[in-house]
This record gives structure tokens, sequence and C-alpha cells, in this order.
């Protein structure tokens, strides 16, 4: 017992591994989709800046071509797309350092365009309102400088400084949803060959286990093999004991009490031949005493018969068994008809056979509720077959209980000698005793 429990706490090991596994899988799994979250993140905030860096460019450009053509016109039309991009502007900036908010070194450069396009705003502002107030050179003048195309030229080399630092933070976070994806992969792999490699040990520990239980079944087989070869050993030696018992009290009773009753029987006849013939009382004393003494040896021999049959070794198999299914007929009244051939037989087979027909006719006799018995004694080249069949009202095989020893101890007689004794009944149907028996038993 002790090798079969060692394998089985062994197998409880896989499943600590298991889950151990699948917690590292689960981390894993974990870890990467936070950092691809976070990648996501980074590469949607970069697009966003780019696409807030655009569109300010956009917008200072619309402003300055709007300017340019109201200064050069005196057209008010040509303030419209100022008008929007000026209205548009500050909702831009303010989009644009909330994206970057969290970056410090975008945030300073935003700072500068940020200063340079109020400046630029500054510029176009006071150009247009000199061109309203009709003063012509003084818009012209500042219109001929280089102020706003120096403050443009800043503001594009700071957008684009941003745009370079988004698109860096862009790549940065492609690179965190590659290292996620190759974590993962590189997780997923050694957590598959984890899981392998934990079924293998699982299949070599079930193999285990099962060697382990097949030895210990096994033993537990010859065991039992070796018990009930022991008990059917002790059941047969127990079962000669009882029939060498039942041999010796036969010659007892035949011997002793034979001998005591035919004295005592003509010691009766003695004294009746004695006595005058003027005492019919006491003739009728010794009549009666004699009748009693005559009953007894007739009790004497039936009990002596089923003790131990006399015919068997006087008269054979087959006497015996006619003789016992008369005297059965005699004190059951049911009909009972025989089919014996003659076989030849050893002493403890010829027992064997006739214990099995005296135990189907008790049976009958207590529980059958027959009226007609069949007894046949086949004799086959190698084996003989008995068979006992009645009509009686039969009963289910199926449901005989265990302390039933009538049928047991018949079956083990049987197998005892080398045979084989079948039983087949059905309520209502009768029941039928079919033995083989070799003839070497």
């Amino acid at each position: 017992m002790k090798n079969f429990a060692l394998p089985k706490m062994a197998l409880r090991l896989p499943l600590p591994l298991a889950v151990l596994v699948a917690a590292l899988l689960i981390f894993v799994n974990e870890a990467a989709f936070q950092g691809s979250k976070a990648a996501i993140v980074q590469i949607s905030d970069a697009q966003n800046t780019r696409g807030a860096i655009n569109k300010l460019l956009q917008q200072m450009l619309d402003a300055e071509t709007g300017q340019r053509g109201y200064l050069l016109t005196g057209d008010e039309r040509y303030l419209k797309p100022y008008n929007l991009a000026m209205a548009d502007l500050n909702q831009n900036l303010d989009a644009l350092r909330s994206i970057i908010s969290a970056q410090p070194d975008e945030l300073a450069e935003f700072a500068l365009i940020s200063r340079n396009v109020s400046r630029k705003l500054d510029e176009m502002d006071l150009t247009i309102r000199m061109r309203k107030d009709g003063k012509t050179d003084a818009w012209k003048f500042v219109l001929t400088t280089d102020v706003g195309k120096q403050q443009m030229d800043a503001i594009r080399e700071q957008g684009n400084k941003l745009a370079a630092i988004s698109i860096q933070r862009m790549e940065q976070g492609q690179a965190k949803i590659h290292q996620s994806l190759q974590l993962s992969r590189i997780g997923i792999a050694l957590m598959a060959l984890g899981g392998l490699l934990i079924f293998y040990r699982y299949l070599k520990q079930t193999q285990s286990l099962f060697e382990s239980g097949k030895r210990e079944r096994d033993q537990l087989d010859l065991q039992v093999r070796e018990r009930t070869a022991n008990l059917a050993e002790l059941a047969t030696h127990l079962q000669n004991v009882r029939e060498d018992e039942r041999g010796h009290l036969a010659r007892e009773l035949h011997d002793e009490l034979g001998a005591l009753l035919t004295a005592a029987k003509l010691d009766v006849a003695r004294l009746k031949s004695r006595l005058p013939p003027n005492l019919p009382e006491v003739l009728e004393r010794l009549a009666h005493l004699t009748n009693t003494l005559n009953s007894g040896i007739a009790l004497k021999r039936r009990i002596v018969e089923d003790l131990r049959p006399s015919s068997l070794t006087h008269l054979g198999l087959v006497a015996s068994l006619e003789i016992l299914a008369r005297e059965f007929e005699e004190r059951s009244g049911l009909s009972i008809t025989t089919d014996l051939e003659q076989v030849e037989l050893g002493g403890a087979a010829q027992l064997t056979v006739y214990r099995l027909v005296q135990e189907s006719l008790t049976n009958i006799g207590k529980y059958a509720e027959a009226s007609q018995i069949v007894i046949s004694l086949k004799n086959m080249e190698s084996h003989i077959i008995i068979e006992v069949h009645d009509n009686g009202n039969g009963f289910d095989v199926g449901e005989v209980a265990p302390n039933n020893h009538g049928l047991t101890g018949m079956r083990h007689r049987v197998e005892a000698g080398g045979g084989r004794l079948t039983v087949t009944s059905e309520k209502g149907s009768g029941t039928r005793i079919y033995a083989v028996l070799p003839k070497t038993a």
C-alpha cells in the first residue's frame, strides 16, 4: 500500500504547477495588454499633436493670406478667412496644450511657438488697423519689413520640431507595441512548452500510478485466488470429514444399535415361546413390543442409509438411485420417472452423484410444490451427465439468498470432483439441476 500511495501523492504535483503556469500566462498577457494600451494612447496623442500643429500652420497661413489680400485690395471680403482663422486659433492652441501637457520637452517648444503666434497675430492686427485708419505708408512699411516672415519661419520651425517630437513619440509607441507583442509571443510559447512538460509529467505519473495500481491489483488477485483455493480446500476437507463421520456413525448404528435391537427382538421371541397361551394380555404386550422393535430396526436402517447408503457399496450407483427415488416417491406421493444408464465411477464420484440427487429431491419436497420429477443419468465417453427436473413453481436464480447453503454445497461438491453444475429455473416453469462430472473424478 505504501508504493501505491507515493505515486498518488506525486500525481497532485502538476496541479500547483499548472496553476503557476496559468498565473504567469495571465500576468504576461496583462502586462502586454497594459503596455500596448499605453503605447496606443501615446501614438494617438502624437497623431493628435501633429494634426493640431498642421491645423495651426494652416490657420496662420489662412490668416496671413487674408491679411495680405485685404491690405493690397482693401476689400473687406478678404478679412473673412482672416477672422475665421483668428477665431479658431485660440481653441487650437488650447487643444494642443492639453495634448502635450504631460510632455515637458514638448511644452517648452509649445511655449515658443505660442509666443511667436501671438507676435504674428499682433503684427497682422496692427497692419489691418493701419489699413482701416488710412495709414497707408505705415502699413506698407510694416509689410515690407522681414518681421512677419521671421515670425512665420519661427512658427514653422517650432511646429516642425513639435511634429518631429510627436513622430518620435509615435515611433516609441510602435516600438512598445512591438515589444508587447514579442513579449506575449515569447510568453505564450514558454507557457505552451511548460504546459506540454507538465502534461508529459502528468502522463508519466499517471502511468506510474497505473502500473503501481496494476501491481497492487495483481497482488490482491493473487491473494484472493490463494484464499479462495484455501477455502475451497477447507470446504472439501470438511465435507470429507463430514462424510467420514457419517460413515463412522452409520457403521456404529448398524453394528452396535443393530445388534442391540436384534438381540432384544430374539429375547422377545424366546419369551413369547415360553409363555402359556392363557395369558392374552401378556402376549398382546409382547406382540406390541415386537412391532416396536421392528419399527426401530426399520428406522435404524433408514438412518444408516441416509448417513451412508450401503447400497452404493453393494448394489452400485444406478440401483441406489432407484431405491432413493422409490422411497422418496412413497414418502412424498410425487410421481418420479427415472432414466438411468449404467456407469462406472469411483466411490467418491458415486457419492457425489448420490448426494446431488438426494439434495435435489429434498429441496423439491420442501419448496417446489411439484407433482412430477424426472431423474436422468447419461453415460458419455469421458464424463457423465446427471439431471433432475421438476414441474414446480420455480424461482429466480439471481435472487437466491447468500445463506442458501443447499445449492452452494451442491455446486462445491460437484466442482470439487472436477465437474460443473448448472441451475436453471423460472417462476412457474420448474427447476432443472444439470451437472457434468468427469469419470476420472
